[in-house]
């Protein structure tokens, strides 16, 4: 796997150091409740679906599915097979959900299945899984109207073992209507001997339109260890985005295994550093070694406030790549020292932490620590080998106790990436590590550019857009909740997450019955003051708790600008927002 060449660059503009909390609303949120005649097919786990990749993936699968190309329409497959589309157009007149496709009976007969999955490709297209491994492409004409418009299935065929659909785009390829679909399975690996003895596939397919009909032109499979918390396909299928706990590599193109790069040699002889780095709170100073006697005029050196690039006119660069942390070039400089060596000096733009490596993933220099900062980890570390058991370094401090950390306070283990690959090479092209990040949802913003997601930084929730065609800046922050990262760590029963697509609120829900409402800061009315401050409240932010009235599980739970659809086995709610002004 890539080591981590990228960083997330937040906005700070989208950040709010003054927000203080949600208030607590008590206004009534006006709710329609839509019962149906036929249970939502809801397909439980099995005995031998017994890992928690298992749960992740289908246990906590959400049958509910918002229509990005069309506000305010949502569909779910029944349990007899019926795809069925509801378009809200009237509070007044919600109507029944309308069969739009229905899948064979043969389907929901087989043991090995998984639940129906539906992926909305593109303004007319959509895919369907009918949880035997079998997969659709429908012709849905426009939807979102309440035409009786039936789907036509122009794509059927077995794919193998069954699967879900994770996401899918629709594209012309040179003239040639071409759909990418990404299907996720979870397969039992006989090379595992370690573990649950499961592994977790990802299939990218293309299907294209040749000669009349649509074929099956590529089939991609990645493997890796954990479901991933996103995967996406670029809008042309150019590319393919996967975010997930432990790393996915490509395995298979077309039933041929992908040469796998052969692992790094154990190291004997360690060469000799090219470069020599320390630092302090505010700079740091690197020391480049050169030919001897070079002139000025041969010293290629650029360096911007996030990369560095330094080496000899006529020869590669000797170091080169993205700091791990932005420096102010400007208060930056070079000298030659010695007739031998390049000194480079690089101020830090953030004062205060030390950096744990001087380019992301180079290890080709060697860290110089100074005196003091060799004393001071040395007085750390003198109760390791302390004849007190009891040994502390920080006497006058109180000890942390990790019983009293709250659940928000925690992170996993396992460090998570978000990764970006070729389509081409099928290589990694940009590497992210996530650590702490929690991946807390995805959600549809713009239908004709890639799902955002939405990741805890520190106490609030910020929400990332993909920009596949800006490999500079490939992740934009485009909203964030504040402090939602640390509001839903306190909700153990939480099942889904959300957020309204022009990021107005979010929202979560528990398993049973409740959901929460977060709405983003809005003017007041009234004059009201802080009191422990002494100023003037000028915007406030709300929190919402609703009930439903059934006391079945939550199955689906989606959100539009102004809506709130939760489903359960049999009824679907929608609740109803009023504009913040």
């Amino acid at each position: 796997m890539a080591a981590s060449n990228y960083s997330l660059k937040v906005n700070r503009g989208l950040l709010d150091p003054n927000f203080e909390s949600y208030r607590l609303s008590l206004d009534a949120i006006p709710t329609y409740n839509i019962e149906l005649d036929a249970a939502v097919e809801e397909v439980k786990l099995k005995d031998t679906q017994y890992t928690l990749e298992h749960m992740r993936a289908f246990g906590m699968y959400n049958y509910l599915h918002l229509d990005p190309w069309y506000e305010d329409s949502v569909l779910f497959v029944d349990c007899k097979g019926r795809v069925l589309s509801l378009t809200v157009t009237l509070d007044t007149a919600l109507g029944k959900p309308r069969e739009v496709f229905r899948l064979s009976a043969d389907s929901s007969q087989s043991e090995n299945r998984l639940c129906a999955s539906l992926s909305l490709t593109s303004a007319t297209w959509a895919a369907l899984s009918d949880g035997t491994g079998r997969l659709f492409l429908l012709r849905t004409g426009k939807r979102g109207d309440s035409s009786q418009v039936k789907w036509e299935p122009l794509f059927s065929e077995d794919m193998g073992e069954p699967f879900a659909i994770l996401h899918s785009v629709s594209h012309v390829q040179a003239g040639v209507h071409t759909v990418e679909a990404l299907l996720l399975r979870i397969l039992k690996d006989p090379q595992e001997t370690k573990g649950s003895g499961y592994s977790v596939s990802l299939e990218w397919i293309t299907v294209a339109n040749t000669e009349k009909k649509y074929e099956v032109r590529k089939r991609r499979v990645l493997r890796g260890k954990s479901v991933p918390h996103y995967a996406a396909v670029e809008p042309q299928g150019k590319g393919l985005m996967v975010a997930s706990e432990k790393p996915f590599v490509f395995t298979h193109v077309d039933g041929h295994a992908v040469e796998q790069p052969e692992a790094e040699p154990m190291e004997v002889d360690k060469a000799d550093p090219i470069y020599f780095w320390k630092q302090t709170a505010e700079d740091l100073t690197v020391c480049v070694r050169m030919p001897e006697g070079i002139a000025k005029e041969q010293v290629q050196f650029r360096l911007t406030a996030d990369k560095v690039s330094v080496g000899v006119e006529g020869f590669p660069p000797l170091l080169e790549g993205q700091l791990f942390a932005p420096v102010d070039p400007e208060a930056s400089a070079w000298i030659i020292k010695n007739d031998k060596s390049l000194e480079v000096t690089l101020q830090k733009r953030t004062e205060g932490p030390l950096w744990p490596e001087l380019v992301m993933g180079d290890r080709r220099g060697e860290y110089v620590m100074s005196d003091e900062q060799a004393a001071l980890i040395h007085e750390r570390l003198t109760h390791l080998t302390s004849e007190d058991l009891n040994g502390n370094p920080d006497r006058d401090k109180p000890p942390c106790n990790s019983q009293e950390l709250e659940d928000c306070d925690g992170f996993p283990e396992d460090s998570s990436s978000l990764t970006h690959f070729d389509g081409e090479s099928l290589k990694p092209t940009q590497v992210v590590n996530l650590g702490s990040h929690q991946y807390l949802f995805t959600v549809d913003v713009n239908p004709s550019e890639m799902p955002c997601f939405c990741l805890r930084h520190d106490v609030d929730a910020l929400v990332w857009q993909p920009r596949p065609d800006q490999p500079s800046d490939m992740w934009e922050h485009v909203a964030t909740f504040n402090a939602l990262g640390y509001v839903q760590a306190s909700k153990q029963d939480k099942k889904f997450a959300t957020c309204a697509p022009n990021f107005s609120y979010a929202s979560l829900c528990e398993c049973l019955r409740r959901s929460f409402i977060y709405r983003q800061p809005s003017p007041v009315e009234t004059v009201l003051f802080n009191r422990s401050q002494g100023r003037r409240v000028a915007q406030v932010a709300k929190q919402q708790v609703a009930s439903l009235d059934s006391d079945k599980p939550i199955l689906g739970f989606r959100a539009t600008n102004e809506r709130l659809y939760i489903l359960t086995s049999s009824n679907l709610f929608d609740k109803v927002f009023q504009s913040e002004h």
